[in-house]
């Protein structure tokens, strides 16, 4: 015992998540590509509903998020009661673990996944277990591996952060028929609409049938709307309704909430941001590789660029800061020789690519 409060077990051996960079010292208006944010920014219609929520922020929002729930439910032909809404898909992570894990537990991802899946398994005092990654993509044997009789949640992000691999539907559906049936399968899409591979799909049919499939997505990406932080899962009834115990009321903001049905429905802007994407992915990919980098294949809005080293990786990091350009060092997933660059506007990608150029030349 001590005479001072003190946090519970392992909580204090926890690192902190630690988000893309924003600043550069000097440097007013940085070009910002550590966040895999949309560069195109938000739509105008959810701009727009954005502003005339204000005049209601002193009402607290539907705690059901229904007009939101309805129009995602119509949007992907999904059953608005199995849908579980939070502030940003991260807090649908930290939800699944809170209402199913215990001390002793544990859960599975790849050795590269999103660190937000471990961060909130820790704090519920569950052990988080790591499928090796040799060829940098969740492995469906190397993950039904580390599944034991205390495995609680599997997580896979197809898309993944930060590689930019995803898994097919085929691969998808063989860890999932091997995964015992008290095993909840996770599935995070949060890059979904910039997958363009014809062996990709959505996991939404899975989810639809299974009794322990839960597929998120958020509306950070593609919508740009990471500053309102909204996400969701959809998942069997039972979980949904397990979870709905413990959701605090009012999670999702009034104005997000009108943001997030406004860009729901604005295709052109969700056309734009994929266009941006799909014909600068396959242009910077080329042109880093031939300056004599390696760049992994991506689905997502971002690639991920392997130096010689951990050095030679944090001086180009620290020469795209000398250019005003902020990319994201990887060395917290395990990938010190690595940055991964946001798909940025055609003038910002220019600009990288400049950059590296000169940073290969000297």
């Amino acid at each position: 015992m001590t005479d001072t409060i003190q946090p519970k077990p392992g909580i204090l051996d926890i690192a902190p998540y630690v988000g893309g960079k924003s600043k550069i010292e000097g440097v007013a208006e940085p070009m910002k590509l550590s966040s895999n944010e949309n560069a195109l920014g938000a739509g105008q219609k959810a701009r727009d509903a954005y502003q005339s929520a204000v005049g209601n922020i002193h009402v607290y929002p539907d705690g059901r998020a229904s007009k939101l729930r309805d129009a995602v439910a119509d949007h992907h032909g999904l059953e608005p009661e199995r849908l579980i809404f939070g502030n940003g898909s991260d807090e649908v992570f930290a939800l699944l673990n809170q209402t199913y894990l215990q001390p002793g537990d544990n859960i599975v991802t790849g050795q590269y996944g999103f660190l937000a899946y471990r961060i909130s398994a820790l704090a519920n005092q569950a052990s988080v277990k790591l499928a090796p990654e040799p060829g940098f993509k969740a492995e469906v044997d190397a993950i039904l591996e580390q599944v034991d009789d205390r495995t609680r949640i599997v997580y896979i992000s197809s898309p993944s952060n930060p590689t930019g691999s995803y898994n097919t539907a085929e691969e998808t559906r063989r860890l999932h028929a091997a995964l015992p049936s008290n095993v909840l399968l996770v599935i995070d899409e949060a890059y979904a609409e910039f997958v363009t591979a014809p062996d990709w799909e959505t996991s939404f049919p899975l989810a639809k049938d299974a009794d322990n499939v839960v597929v998120t997505r958020t509306f950070s990406k593609i919508h740009g709307l990471g500053g309102l932080r909204i996400g969701f899962g959809y998942a069997p009834l039972k979980v949904a309704e397990a979870v709905d115990r413990i959701r605090l009321p009012f999670n999702v903001s009034v104005p997000g909430l009108e943001a997030a049905v406004a860009a729901l429905g604005d295709e052109a802007h969700q056309k734009a941001s994929r266009d941006l994407v799909e014909t600068w992915r396959p242009r910077l990919t080329q042109a880093i590789k031939g300056f004599g980098f390696e760049v992994f294949p991506s689905a997502g809005n971002f690639v991920l660029v392997r130096f010689a080293n951990a050095e030679r990786s944090a001086a180009a990091n620290d020469y795209l800061h000398t250019k005003g350009i902020i990319v994201r060092p990887v060395g917290g997933y395990g990938l010190p020789d690595c940055l991964r660059i946001t798909i940025g506007t055609d003038d910002q990608n220019r600009a990288v690519l400049d950059a590296l150029s000169e940073f290969a030349a000297a």
